[in-house]
């Protein structure tokens, strides 16, 4: 067993404390089947739908504050304060009129509160900050049907710091502490835990730790002991090698000439991380808008990543290239009305370039997710270099700014989709790109001038063009990773096709794995059949 590891700290609330740890930035991210009814299509409406949500935000502080002592009562009067301030409202209201989405108006108008907090000289209003991201995110969750989980009673709370709601509403009679990475001294949960003797330390730095495992907090000396044994995090880390540049796993897979072969999965879900076994090279593509499926997700950072987190835990060493939002078109993101509900229309890239409020989100999320996994970024429906130059900028000024807010957080490798006929001929100019997956589905839909619902669409039809295509533009990757997520890389009768023209990695549905990997077996690398075969 690993040796117990100690770590300094300093002291916020007196008192020893042991527990199973809980992980609070890995609150619960339910799978598109466990959404509950409040996060269906068509409930996060305008204006009114957000002062529904910070009406229900206010009747919850005030039942916390129900029986509350007299600093806790104070604590909750100064939140349910600043969501009944006018101001927060007018600001608000101005953004909308800039052709801002309600719910983006109401995360930009906390934040940049939230981000002058964060710049005060003074370390009381610095600590207030948290206090603000409190209302932000509660409000965030009742919009989207999804309040923040109480943790279980007797659980070491370790998380970058903690709001005061989560702190009231839970059940420090049976024990328990807090550990927390920053943190402040002065701040209205230290307060709180002095005032109810929850033994409590900050300032411990980023650790490792399991959900469960066995952690003490002494708040006397200042030290948090990690019995199951554990490491200091750094705080930055260099950028992981893009997806393609993977040694081959001990669950290998080579043709029958010897040529080694990656075979990865499509998830749609955090649930579907599951189907990835031992022979599985990792997560080729991960559609990140069958999870974040209303506007309200879409703004709540935290929300998406603990999503992120989910799956890059459970992948290990394993790489996972998480797609950001591909809608527009014909996949329309609930709550946000002005997005064209039928094909053609913007969509993808150019659609996240033109809504930056909803690409800097998850650009944040991403980026702090990066640190627990070996993330990939890929961009959707890219058609010209300079949208890859964008959105890479883009992740530049959103990491500056959590470095700033000493959140950790590493730039992940970013590539693109070839989906895009035009894109598909021109691979060479894109630079920027660090690697290049091709998606075959809009790839053939584009080609043959058809629509999505077009029942006359025969893809068998449109695969000779799709794969001579793909061999042309193969030849184009100047030596950078490439690989294949479309619905072709699943079809074992493409698969002579698509070895001819190079290609070495394919990321296929989890039901389709079995079938692929038999019949990659059977295939040479030049696509021909294997003698005996």
């Amino acid at each position: 067993m690993a040796e117990p590891l100690k770590l300094k700290a300093k002291s916020a609330s007196p008192g020893i404390a042991s527990g199973p740890a809980f992980l609070a930035e890995e609150p619960q991210a339910p799978s598109a089947a466990e959404r509950p009814d409040a996060a269906a299509p068509g409930t996060i409406g305008g204006f009114g739908a957000l002062e529904k949500a910070i009406d229900i935000s206010i009747g919850e502080l005030e039942h916390l504050a129900e029986g509350a002592d007299a600093e806790s009562r104070d604590i909750i009067d100064f939140q349910i304060e600043v969501l009944r301030d006018p101001t927060i409202a007018e600001a608000t209201g101005a953004r909308m009129q800039g052709d801002e989405n309600v719910v983006f108006a109401w995360v930009a108008t906390l934040d940049a509160y939230i981000g002058e907090l964060e710049a005060a000289d003074e370390e009381q209003m610095r600590a207030r900050a948290v206090d603000i991201l409190d209302i932000k995110n509660r409000v965030l969750g009742a919009l989207a049907g999804t309040p923040i989980a109480d943790f279980p009673p007797g659980s070491v709370f370790v998380g970058k710091d903690m709001e005061p709601s989560r702190f009231l509403a839970h059940d420090w009679s049976k024990g328990g502490g807090i550990a927390l990475f920053a943190g402040s001294t002065a701040g209205h949960v230290a307060l709180l835990a002095r005032t109810k003797s929850v033994p409590m330390v900050v300032g411990t730095g980023r650790f490792s730790a399991a959900d469960g495992d066995p952690v003490s907090v002494d708040g006397n000396a200042g030290a948090v002991i990690l019995k199951a044994g554990g490491m200091l995090i750094p705080p930055l880390a260099p950028a992981q090698a893009p997806t393609g540049e993977m040694q081959i796993a001990s669950g290998e897979l080579r043709t029958a000439d010897g040529v080694p072969i990656l075979l990865s999965i499509n998830i749609n879900d955090p649930a579907e991380i599951d189907a990835l076994d031992p022979a599985t090279a990792g997560v080729g593509l991960m559609r990140s808008e069958f999870s974040v499926t209303s506007i309200a997700d879409a703004a709540n950072e935290e929300r998406q990543l603990a999503i992120y987190r989910r799956v890059l835990e459970q992948a290990g060493d394993r790489p996972v290239t998480i797609r950001m939002l591909d809608i527009g078109g014909d996949k329309p993101l609930a709550g946000l009305e002005d997005l064209p509900a039928l094909s053609p229309g913007p969509r993808g890239i150019r659609l996240l370039l033109a809504r930056p409020e909803i690409a800097r989100v998850q650009a944040r999320a991403l980026l702090r997710a990066a640190v627990f996994g070996r993330l990939s970024v890929m961009l959707p429906m890219v058609t010209f270099p300079d949208e890859i130059d964008r959105m890479r900028e883009l992740f530049r000024e959103e990491a500056e700014k959590l470095g700033r807010r000493a959140l950790l957080h590493r730039m992940p490798p970013i590539g693109m989709m070839v989906e895009v006929p035009a894109a598909a001929l021109m691979l060479d100019t894109f630079g920027s790109a660090a690697f290049f997956s091709f998606g075959t589905n809009d790839l053939a839909q584009y080609l043959a001038a058809w629509t999505r619902d077009d029942i006359d669409a025969d893809a068998g039809k449109a695969a000779p063009a799709v794969l001579r295509l793909i061999a042309q533009a193969v030849k184009l990757t100047v030596g950078k990773p490439v690989s294949i997520c479309g619905d072709m890389a699943g079809n074992p009768s493409y698969l002579p096709g698509l070895l001819a023209a190079g290609l070495r990695h394919f990321s296929v549905a989890p039901a389709g794995r079995h079938a692929i990997r038999s019949a990659i077996i059977g295939l040479n690398a030049d696509g021909t059949r294997a003698a005996g075969e």
